[in-house]
């Protein structure tokens, strides 16, 4: 899901996902002292049914036109409007940092 190019975009994008999973997959790639190292991190994110109104306060207050799928899972949607998460929190978030670090010291880089 890409960012809103709107407000109406924004709240269109939260009225498709509210009531339904979608994924989150973040692809890693770390290259250095002659190693590297390439992995992804896949995350389902359930959305609750959502009302309008409140789709539409989020997007006036929350500003999410530079998030993708129009949402952050850390601010006020993330914690009223998804049911649960099955993976990893930080990958929605932008960046799968345990399985990082894990892969970092695994390659002793760390």
């Amino acid at each position: 899901i890409n960012k809103p190019e709107n407000e109406q975009d924004a709240i269109a994008m939260l009225e498709r996902l509210s009531g339904h999973m979608h994924e989150v997959i973040s692809g890693v790639c770390m290259l250095g002292a002659g190693a590297n190292e390439s992995f992804s991190s896949l995350t389902r994110v359930y959305f609750k049914p959502m009302k309008r109104d409140d789709i539409e306060r989020y997007v006036a207050e929350c500003k999410p036109l530079d998030k993708a799928g129009s949402y952050a899972i850390q601010e006020w949607i993330g914690m009223t409007g998804i049911s649960h998460i099955e993976g990893d929190y930080f990958n929605v978030v932008g960046l799968p940092v345990n399985m990082v670090f894990d892969r970092l010291r695994a390659l002793g880089w760390v």
